[in-house]
This record gives structure tokens, sequence and C-alpha cells, in this order.
């Protein structure tokens, strides 16, 4: 049986909890929740794919997402995994273009989703809101601009000690000895974010527990030495 349809005041409060919209009045809220429309997708499925045409922004209500590409020889690259609360689709939004990766679920997600020709109008009535969105949309691109220089010129180390000090900063958790990161994740999750092999992002993450640097806990990565990640980063 599929779950009942999202009122418009759930829409609303969604929207409220969410940091790109959470400054806008009541009034407007509820306006953009009319706008917008639901999407239920399963595990693995895809939501674009680079070059698609469609031009909608996509908020992720529940769920996780991953943002990625794939190369001429079929292998993937992870860019992002987005969270709940985050959202997608602003480039393709703002110029009409198509979308410029492949976004794909890594679990049951829910979203809400609002298409161009009617976010349009009510964004350019709302100058503030203008620039909330090119805010996010400029803090995406700094953050592909670093992982793009990694993917070219960094050792496989710097890339996975950066993931690894990333997680930790948004998904960790007091444990004992060091920070847990709370986020599930496979060492192939991780190869396909840091460009490499699972077998050799494996050896790396096994020479780190032999030092000392990485712990487990109730099945979780935790560091418990982030300086020495740190100091490979510069």
């Amino acid at each position: 049986m599929a779950p009942p349809a999202l009122s418009r005041t759930a829409k609303r409060d969604i929207l409220a909890a969410t940091p790109m919209f959470a400054s806008l009045s009541r009034p407007d809220l509820d306006r953009l929740a009319e706008l917008a429309s639901e999407r239920r997708v399963t595990k693995d499925a895809v939501l674009m794919r680079k070059g698609d045409a469609d031009c909608a922004l996509l908020i992720l209500v529940h769920g996780r997402l991953r943002a990625g590409a794939t190369s001429p020889e079929g292998r993937e690259v992870t860019l992002g995994m987005i969270e709940p609360g985050a959202v997608l689709g602003e480039i393709a939004l703002l110029d009409g273009g198509p979308r410029s990766l492949d976004v794909a679920a890594m679990a049951d997600s829910l979203l809400l989703i609002v298409d161009r020709p009617s976010f349009l109008p009510f964004l350019k009535q709302r100058p503030e809101l203008m620039f909330r969105v090119m805010e996010v949309l400029c803090g995406r691109l700094r953050r592909n601009s670093v992982t793009f220089e990694d993917l070219a010129t960094a050792p496989l180390c710097t890339r996975l000690a950066r993931l690894l000090l990333t997680l930790a900063d948004e998904h960790g958790a007091p444990a004992p000895g060091g920070t847990q990161i709370r986020l599930a994740m496979s060492q192939k999750e991780m190869a396909n974010q840091v460009a490499a092999t699972r077998e050799r992002v494996n050896k790396q993450l096994r020479q780190w527990h032999e030092a000392g640097v990485l712990a487990d806990h109730d099945g979780k990565l935790v560091v418990r030495q982030p300086e020495t990640l740190r100091a490979l980063l510069s």
C-alpha cells in the first residue's frame, strides 16, 4: 500500500526546515508548498542522468542520494552523498541547460520537486532567496573544485583523509577514543568517492587501523587521530 500523499501543511513544514528556504515567510512557504509535488524512489533508482533535459529543483526529504559521474571506461566517481535537507538541481534550474551529473538513490527516498517554469517566477520576486540559491550553488562549486583538484593531483592517502575528516565533521558523534562516523558507508562507496579501487582503500584503512589513527566501534569507523589525517592535507 502506497503511503498517503503529503498535505500542503506537511510540505510547508518540510520546506521551513530546509536551510535554503528557512528564512522565507509563512505565506511564501505556503506558496512554494503549493508549487511542489512529491516523488518517492526506491533504492538504486536513477533520478537523473548527465545530459537529461529536466530542469526541476529537488529537495531531499528523507533517504540518501549519490551524485557522481561515470567515465568512458565505466568507472563510477562519486562527487557527493546527498542527505535530507539538501537541495539539488540548481545549475539546470538557473540556466535551463541539461543535467551536469548522475544522481541515484542509495536508499528509499522521498523528494519534493518544483519545476523550472513554476519556480523561476517565484524566485525572481524574492531577491533574498535568489542570493541564497547563489550562495548554496557557489558553496557546492567550491567543494567540487576541491574534489576535482584532489582527484587530479593528490595521492590516495590525501583523498581518503579528506573524505574521512569531512564525514567525521558532518556525521560524527563522540565515541570511545575519538569521533565515530555514524553514516554507514561501504569501502566500495568510499572508493567511488576517492576514485580508487576498493582494494586500495581497504589497504590504506588497514594501515591506519594498525597505526591507531582509526578504530571500530559498533561496526562503524572511529577517527582517533584527526591531526594525523589533517597533516596529509597540507
